[in-house]
C-alpha cells in the first residue's frame, strides 16, 4: 500500500483529503484527544470516525447517530464512557488499520460457457439477463485493481447430480415434495426422501465435470496465480455457494483460503446474481468478511430473486457498488460506513466469544 495513507495527524480534523493515518497509533490517539485528559469520550471518537469514513474525493460521509453509539460502546470495552489508551489499541490494531488498509479478495463466480451460451443459458430465463455481458467488467478489473488474491469458483457438477431435471427418476420423493415426480418440470422446487428430506430446484443439466459447458467463458481473464473452486461435486446435494454446499455438510475451503490470506474485504461478481453469487456473498458475510457486491458484474435469473438478493446483502451490513468504484475501495481512500460498522459488529462477537470461553 502507498503512502498516500499516512498524513499530518494535526490536519485531519478539518482536512479534506481521503487518507488516514494508517501507522503511529498514539499521535492519531493524540490528534483526537483534544482536551489532552489522556482518554477519547464519544464527542472526540466521533469527530475521529468523520475523518475516517470519507470518499476518495475526501467527503466525509454521514455515520448514523445509533451505528456510532454502538461502535463507541464496543471499543469502550469496560463501558466507563471514554475510550483509553488500551482500548485504543484494540480498536486501533483490529478496526481502523482494516479499514484504512483492507486486504482484498476477487470471487469470480460461476462465468462458465452453460450459463452464458449453453445448456443453462441465462438470457431463457426470466430476467432475460446475457451472461456474457459480465466478462468484460470483470476483465476491466483484473486489469487496472491490484487485488491481493483471486479467486474462480466452478459449478462442477457429476453426471448423476440430484439439480439436474433429467435425474430425477434416479432418486425417490419425499411425501411432501410439493411436485410429484411424474410431474416435474425444469425450475420446480420438489423433495427429495432421505434423512432429512431434502428440497431442490430443478435445472437443464449443466456444468458437467470435464465438458466445454463447465469451462470458463473464453474471453475472461485467468490471473496466473487465481485460485480455483470447485463446487456441487457431490450428487446427493448442490451448492450455490462457492463456500458452502447448500446443506452446510462440506465446505469448499475457500474461507480457509482467504484466511490464510489475511483477505479482510471480498468482491463478488459473476453468474447468476440471484443464486450462486448471492449465496457466495451472503456466506462471505456470515463467515466474517466485510462483502461488496459488484451490480455490474453480475447477472442472474429473475429480477424480483436479484431484487431480494440485493436486500439481504445490504440488509446484512454488505456493501452493493460498481466495477467504477472498486480501486478506491481496495486502494482504502473510499471507506464506507457500513463496511466499518459491519466490521465492528463482528469484532464485538469475537469479544463476546473470548469472554466465553474464559
Amino acid at each position: 500500500m502507498s503512502s498516500t495513507n499516512s498524513i499530518d495527524l494535526c490536519q485531519l480534523p478539518g482536512s479534506r483529503t481521503s487518507t488516514f493515518p494508517s501507522d503511529g497509533m498514539d499521535a492519531c490517539f493524540a490528534a483526537f484527544d483534544k482536551n489532552c485528559d489522556g482518554w477519547l469520550n464519544y464527542g472526540e471518537f466521533k469527530e475521529l470516525c468523520k475523518a475516517l469514513f470519507r470518499d476518495a474525493k475526501g467527503n466525509s460521509y454521514t455515520v448514523k447517530e445509533s451505528w456510532l453509539k454502538e461502535i463507541f460502546e464496543i471499543f469502550d470495552r469496560n463501558l466507563d464512557g471514554n475510550i483509553d489508551r488500551e482500548e485504543f489499541a484494540f480498536c486501533w490494531n483490529n478496526w481502523i488499520k482494516t479499514i484504512v488498509k483492507p486486504v482484498s479478495a476477487l470471487l469470480v463466480i460461476d462465468v462458465q460457457n452453460d450459463f452464458i451460451c449453453g445448456t443453462l443459458d441465462i438470457r431463457n430465463c426470466a430476467a432475460r439477463h446475457n451472461g456474457e455481458d459480465v466478462v468484460q467488467p470483470i476483465n476491466n478489473l483484473l486489469d487496472t485493481v491490484q487485488f491481493d488474491a483471486i479467486f474462480y469458483s466452478f459449478d462442477w457438477h457429476p453426471e448423476d447430480h440430484v439439480s439436474f431435471i433429467d435425474n430425477v427418476h434416479l432418486r425417490p420423493f419425499h411425501p411432501s415434495s410439493p411436485v410429484k415426480a411424474e410431474q416435474a418440470r425444469v425450475y420446480d422446487t420438489v423433495r427429495f426422501d432421505g434423512d432429512p428430506p431434502r428440497t431442490q430446484k430443478l435445472w437443464p443439466r449443466h456444468c458437467v465435470q470435464n465438458t466445454w459447458g463447465g469451462q470458463l467463458h473464453k474471453d475472461l481473464k485467468v490471473a496466473p496465480s487465481a485460485v480455483k473452486i470447485y463446487k456441487g461435486t457431490n450428487p446427493e446435494v448442490d451448492s450455490y455457494s462457492a463456500f458452502w454446499d447448500n446443506s452446510k455438510l462440506t465446505d469448499t475451503k475457500m474461507e480457509a483460503q482467504l484466511k490464510l490470506r489475511n483477505v479482510t474485504d471480498v468482491y463478488v461478481c459473476g453468474i447468476a446474481y440471484d443464486v450462486c453469487v448471492g449465496a457466495t456473498a451472503a456466506d462471505a458475510i456470515v463467515s466474517g468478511f466485510r462483502t461488496i457486491l459488484l451490480d455490474d458484474c453480475c447477472r442472474g435469473v429473475d429480477l424480483l430473486d436479484i431484487e431480494k438478493t440485493k436486500e439481504n446483502i445490504l440488509g446484512n451490513n454488505g456493501l452493493i457498488a460498481t466495477s467504477e468504484e472498486v480501486e478506491g475501495l481496495v486502494k482504502g481512500v473510499d471507506r464506507r460506513v457500513e463496511l466499518g460498522y459491519k466490521l465492528a459488529l463482528d469484532l464485538s462477537k469475537r469479544l463476546a466469544s473470548s469472554k466465553q470461553t474464559v
